[in-house]
């Protein structure tokens, strides 16, 4: 096998000829490619290679010299990897670049002197951003997941969960088409089976989905769902469709046929990272009111010409959605004023004569 040819299987995976051309350097020093499938502790995954595809994960290790590395820096589920198969346990030797990466700010940094990256899934092709329509809907928490999914480099679509609880699901599909734009809406029911074939419709072979999106609105009985078998750990609905907390940690899981999806925790609150043009994707129909201002500066105040305060007064555009996105602009702002200060504190200990080096 020559330095760029790879195993079909691994196709299954997601590999392409690109990914082989990337990883032609680490092949001539005998590893191996590898893909992450689930983190465990102590610097500890579990991967799939091309003798594991239709088989059990293997787990593999972080040498100890590269556990002090930045937390955005270590594998993530969806990362390919370079895997030195020998010794006693496989190795991680190298992490390669993505093509796309789902972030968000890491909990309970709001507010906090330091703020750190969460990379929640690598290479994933589809952000699936779940809601439960047996749960009242927030158009603006839709929008931050919007935001997030856009700003990866991946496609978002929304699925509506439980939507055997909802006579209407399909009317509330068109009503949120106002906030998503071009992105796909389906309405979910794994009770019955509505919908899925339009799941499995954005899921090609080899492409990988991550879901996200709260506790208890079906993420992995979804999952389960889509293979045909219970790979994953659900828990009891009540009998108004709330579900619970159960998924613990992000895993990757092939689905028959192809495809490839992602089940994640649900996230309780939901913090933007830098997130400036997927900002601009959720709010386009701002972005192009905007563009129209009489003024380049617009602040969108009192200015006179300004096309955004002209469709706020007619209606064509909700003080709500608005409000949101002024929001999400001061949120991601100060995110931005606060990793610049940490940088200038940083440049100011590493003059020489500061004490350090």
């Amino acid at each position: 096998m020559s330095s760029t040819e790879q195993p079909r299987d691994l196709e299954a995976l997601g590999w392409d000829d690109a990914w082989g051309a990337m990883f032609a350097r680490f092949r001539e020093r005998g590893l191996e490619p590898a893909r992450i499938s689930a983190p465990h502790r102590g610097g500890a995954y579990d991967v799939l290679t091309s003798a594991s595809v239709a088989a059990a994960a293997v787990r593999a290790h972080l040498p100890a010299r590269t556990r002090r590395t930045p937390s955005s820096d270590v594998p993530v589920v969806g990362d390919w990897v370079a895997l030195d198969p020998n010794g006693e346990t496989p190795t991680i030797e190298a992490v390669l670049p993505r093509r796309t990466k789902l972030s968000r700010r890491a909990a309970h940094d709001p507010g906090a002197d330091v703020a750190r990256e969460q990379v929640v899934a690598a290479n994933v092709d589809v952000v699936f951003i779940t809601a439960s329509l047996a749960d009242e809907l927030s158009a603006r928490l839709l929008e931050r997941y919007l935001t997030l999914a856009w700003e990866s480099g991946a496609s978002p679509a929304i699925l509506l969960m439980k939507a055997d609880l909802e006579p209407d699901s399909e009317r509330i599909a068109d009503e949120l088409a106002e906030i998503a734009g071009h992105v796909p809406i389906a309405a979910v029911s794994t009770r019955t089976g509505f919908g899925l074939e339009r799941v499995r419709s954005l899921l090609g072979p080899g492409m990988t989905g991550a879901l996200i999106g709260p506790s208890g609105v079906g993420k992995s009985t979804l999952v389960n769902t889509l293979v045909g078998e219970e790979v994953l750990d659900t828990g009891d609905v009540a009998d108004d469709g709330s579900g619970r907390h159960t998924t613990t940690r992000r895993q990757l899981v092939l689905l028959p046929g192809g495809g490839i999806v992602v089940d994640n925790p649900g996230i309780r609150e939901l913090h933007l990272w830098l997130a400036d043009e997927g900002l601009d994707e959720t709010f386009a129909d701002i972005v192009e009111l905007a563009s129209h201002c009489r003024f380049a500066d617009c602040r969108h105040e009192t200015e006179p010409g300004c096309a955004v305060q002209a469709a706020l007064a007619s209606g064509d555009l909700s003080a709500e959605r608005w409000a949101s996105y002024r929001e999400l602009q001061r949120e991601l702002a100060e995110l931005e004023e606060r990793l610049a200060r940490r940088g200038r504190s940083r440049a100011r200990r590493m003059r020489p004569g500061t004490g350090d080096s």
